[in-house]
């Protein structure tokens, strides 16, 4: 048999007979003194939904068993041994804040055993951890979670748990990097409280890990087509009022951002104590869009308003002489048609009219003038036609005096129709202007509260990162 089967026998048969349950102090007053320390190897997951921080860690224990000594010179030399963890006693250090179903989160693995008595023990873990969540600044996040071990049934006077090597942090010589979250910050320290029902301390070591959050995936999912979305909608102020596009565009960027707003809820904790900047964002372009329908609305109602009502001389003023010309839309705006005056379209129809009677009237008589250039005789025959339309020069006098009275009369109901039709057009003009400035309003306050929102949101984000 070897020198090192001996010992492990050995030494094990003398621990069993003396029992591996009981700290191994000389005196019961004694503290142990357990040093405890985490090397991480892996992020696994931050689940935001559960709140859970899942790591692959290597756990380092050490402590020292005064029933575990032995000297090298009788076993030929050997300073350390292994053996399993089964055999010997081992501290009971648990993770408080423990949020995993499984009920081992250690791999087995052998301790190993110095001469000393010094006892040394590095097993594999994973651990799932309960974090509490913080998704304000979601994709921008920076994440702090705590793992807090300590002694499960041992006060501080029993058991002293202490950091390995007095490191400040995580070991991070075997880390591997994760591709969503970047490690800002690591660190641990040790905790002793007193509660009021026990004069004893008790001990714990708390590690710190403060990640950050890497947004390049979330930058084309959520981040780039709201900006696209957004920018988007500032089309819709400009498309003229009569496209019936004005208002469809206005619907599908809402539900464009209805979509968006879905994936963020599957991306955060539904249950979380404040919604994300980004969420925020997201309903704030949703109320915006909205409003800027509505908007629309009212501009094409104001376009399409016509003749019905006249615009308010106030309305009038503000919208078409001042904000016109604060936007520079003088030349934008709808014009009377050349050559359409009440005056001009009275000239027109009363010299249309006098051509039509009075070329009526000269048809009629252009037979009896051309025989009354033939001769004075005419007149005296009975049997000529102008001999007898001379006889009734009176009559026809006094029918072309009614005539004429008629024809004032045509005329004033055509001077007043066109007056009306161009009382009527004018205000159907006006009120297309007023939609277009409104138009061009909206289309400004829009850009503000965009920008404004934006601007707050993204500015708090990077100060919070800073």
């Amino acid at each position: 048999m070897s020198s090192e089967k001996m010992l492990i026998r050995t030494l094990l048969e003398e621990y069993a007979e003396r029992g591996k349950m009981g700290r191994p102090v000389a005196q019961q007053d004694d503290t142990l003194v357990v040093s405890y320390g985490l090397s991480l190897i892996q992020i696994l997951d931050l689940d935001e939904k559960n709140q859970v921080l899942s790591t692959n860690v290597w756990a380092t224990y050490n402590w020292n068993d005064m029933y575990l000594k032995w000297e090298a010179s009788n076993y030929s030399g050997i300073h350390t041994i292994r053996v399993p963890t089964s055999d010997i006693w081992m501290p009971d250090i648990k993770l408080y804040n423990y949020a995993d179903t499984r009920l081992e989160e250690k791999r087995d693995a052998l301790a190993v055993l110095s001469s000393d008595g010094s006892v040394v023990w590095i097993p594999q873990a994973v651990f799932k951890s309960s974090c509490s969540i913080d998704i304000r600044h979601f994709p921008f996040d920076v994440q702090t979670c705590t793992m807090k071990f300590g002694s499960w049934t041992y006060d501080g006077s029993k058991l002293d748990l202490q950091l390995l090597y007095n490191v400040s942090g995580f070991e991070m010589t075997d880390y591997m990097p994760s591709n969503e979250w970047e490690i800002k910050e690591s660190s641990a320290i040790k905790n002793v409280k007193y509660y009021p029902c026990c004069p004893e301390p008790y001990v714990d070591v708390t590690f710190t890990l403060k990640i950050k959050r890497k947004v390049a995936f979330y930058s084309y999912i959520l981040i780039l087509p709201c900006l696209l979305l957004s920018s988007l909608t500032l089309v819709l102020f400009w498309l003229p009022p009569e496209s019936p596009a004005k208002m469809q565009l206005g619907m599908n960027i809402f539900v464009a951002f209805f979509v968006l707003l879905l994936l963020l809820a599957e991306s955060t904790p539904p249950a979380a104590s404040s919604i994300p900047l980004i969420g925020a964002y997201y309903c704030l372009n949703m109320i915006l869009i909205t409003l800027s329908t509505l908007l629309s609305v009212v501009v094409v109602n104001l376009y399409f308003r016509g003749y019905r009502t006249k615009v308010p001389k106030v309305f009038k003023v503000v919208m078409i002489e001042f904000f016109a010309r604060v936007f520079c839309m003088r030349k934008h705006l709808v014009e009377a048609q050349p050559g359409e005056s009440p005056q001009a379209t009275q000239n027109r129809g009363h010299s249309e009219f006098k051509y039509d009677r009075v070329g009526v009237y000269e048809m009629q008589t252009e037979d009896s003038w051309r025989m009354l250039s033939n001769g004075t005789p005419l007149l005296n025959d009975p049997d000529n036609p102008f001999e007898r339309h001379y006889n009734s020069l009176p009559n026809a006098i006094t029918n072309l005096e009614k005539e004429i009275k008629d024809i004032k009369q045509y005329l004033k109901v055509i001077v007043d129709k066109a007056g009306e039709r161009e009382g009527k057009e004018k205000a159907a003009r006006e009120w297309k202007n007023v939609a277009l400035v409104l138009d061009r309003l909206f289309f400004f306050l829009y850009l503000i509260a965009m920008f404004a929102s934006a601007f707050t949101i993204f500015e708090t984000t990077l100060v919070q990162e800073n």
